[in-house]
C-alpha cells in the first residue's frame, strides 16, 4: 500500500475521537456516555457530534433509557462496526508497512 492508496482509510473511523470510541467499545463491547465522555476527555457535545457520526455509518448503536429518573446513554459496537475496525486496522497496518492489504 502506497501514498496512493490512502483513500481506503476509512475516514469516519480515523478522526481522533471516532477512533477513540472505536478502539474503546473494541474491547468493552458497551459503554455508557458519561464512561466514554471521561475515558476520551471529551465535552458532551464533541462527544455527542462524533457518536451521531458513527451512528449514522452504522458502526455504534446507541440505546436511550431512563434509570431512577435519570438519562441513561449506552452505546455498543455494531458488527458492521466491528467489521469496519479490522478494515482501518488492516489498512493502517499496511500503509505503515506493518501488512499487506
Amino acid at each position: 500500500m502506497g501514498l496512493a492508496d490512502l483513500g481506503r482509510i476509512d475516514e469516519v473511523i480515523h478522526g481522533r475521537l471516532r477512533l477513540g470510541i472505536m478502539v474503546y467499545l473494541a474491547d468493552a463491547e458497551v459503554a455508557d456516555f458519561t464512561e466514554l465522555k471521561t475515558v476520551l476527555e471529551a465535552t458532551q457535545g464533541n462527544l455527542s457530534v462524533h457518536l451521531k457520526k458513527l451512528e449514522e455509518a452504522g458502526y455504534v448503536a446507541i440505546a436511550k433509557s431512563f434509570v431512577n429518573n435519570k438519562p441513561l446513554t449506552r452505546v455498543s459496537i455494531t458488527l458492521e462496526g466491528r467489521q469496519a475496525f479490522a478494515a482501518y486496522l488492516k489498512a493502517i497496518s499496511a500503509l505503515i508497512g506493518g501488512g499487506d492489504a
